[in-house]
């Protein structure tokens, strides 16, 4: 059996304890006919890999099994296809997002929502992660990825690109639609140029001055530092803005959520794309609260397209394989300006 390197987790365990181990597992191989075999050229690190390494959502379920190869934001070459393959043909570049497969028979598969199927396999919780050299997947259950694209770019658009898209597009956008987005990371600043694509004024919150610049740079009409001082924000957003139309929540603190609740006016719009409790809920105030979670495949087709066509930046920081537990390190200690993104 071929071997092949990728960052194992035997046992969840603080980052800062290098729990991720480099070893050599068996290649994984076609075994269906409508496989493909991606040789890996890039894995983006997520902010929610850090929290299943590190055991904090065991609660969950997450992962579900150990040992595991965790990274699921993948873009790949492929370099073998089963036998009944017909989207993909050797040398064809491919990405996979979190939504490894689906079992395609159930209401939500029908109804194109294939991502909220309830038997669905996720990657990165298994040994079919990113964080190795090879995968394999479904041909529908991968997309196209122009040639002109490179890896670095490609790879975090398979989850904190998508995630950012469908983020957006639950906050139902329109021209000048007032729209924070509270959160600046490897999502939140993708989020503010799928924002901006929709003509929306967005004010983007952070802790990070860094990621404020940022956030700014990419076309944010405003960005403020955010503060537990829920009254001291509040009041600032009211007299320079007043009070947003919609909010959108990406950093995983119970307090920003509850802040974005209390910073949309009356009758507006909620949208939690993180893991975390729900703040208290005023009924009277016919706010609506909506959750979110990456998106089908034929979205994942939309986020390719449109960043493509209107050169959506990604900003990324390159780490070689074998240094995955120093990028989730420096993850955890907000050292990443956006995304941190493995080559092996």
């Amino acid at each position: 059996m071929e071997k092949m390197r990728a960052m194992v987790l035997e046992k969840c365990a603080q980052i800062e304890t290098n729990p991720l181990k480099l070893m050599q597992i068996d290649k994984h191989e076609i075994k269906r006919p409508e496989e493909i075999l991606l040789k890996i050229e890039a894995c983006g690190v997520c902010h929610s890999q850090l929290h299943g390494i590190e055991g904090d959502w065991q609660d969950i379920g997450i992962p579900p099994a150990l040992p595991t190869v965790p990274g699921h934001e993948i873009v790949g070459k492929v370099v073998q296809v089963g036998d009944n393959v017909t989207k993909f043909k050797i040398g064809d570049r491919a990405g996979v997002t979190p939504l490894l497969e689906a079992c395609r028979k159930c209401q939500y598969c029908n109804e194109g929502k294939e991502h909220l199927c309830e038997s669905s396999t996720i990657t990165g919780e298994s040994f079919k992660g990113g964080y190795t050299e090879y995968i394999t997947v479904a041909e529908e259950f991968a997309t196209k990825v122009p040639d002109n694209m490179k890896p670095e770019y490609a790879a975090p658009l398979f989850c904190a690109g998508i995630t950012a898209y469908k983020a957006v597009k639950a906050a139902e956008p329109k021209s000048h639609k007032k729209i924070g987005i509270f959160g600046i990371g490897g999502v939140g600043h993708m989020a503010v140029q799928f924002a901006k694509v929709e003509n929306c004024d967005v004010i983007a919150f952070s802790r990070s001055e860094k990621h404020l610049d940022v956030a700014k740079r990419l076309g944010a009409v405003d960005a403020m530092v955010f503060s537990r001082d829920q009254n001291k924000l509040l009041g600032e957003l009211k007299e320079r803005h007043g009070l947003l139309d919609a909010a959108i929540v990406f950093a995983p603190a119970d307090i920003v959520t509850d802040t974005a609740m209390k910073s949309v006016k009356r009758g507006g719009l909620v949208v939690i794309a993180t893991v975390g409790e729900r703040p208290a809920f005023m009924a009277f105030e016919e706010k609506t609260i909506r959750g979110t979670l990456i998106g089908s495949t034929k979205d994942m087709e939309q986020v390719i397209k449109i960043c493509d066509e209107r050169n959506i930046e990604v900003i990324s920081q390159i780490f070689p394989l074998e240094d995955a537990n120093e990028a989730l390190k420096k993850l955890k200690n907000s050292e990443i300006e956006a995304r941190a993104v493995l080559i092996p």
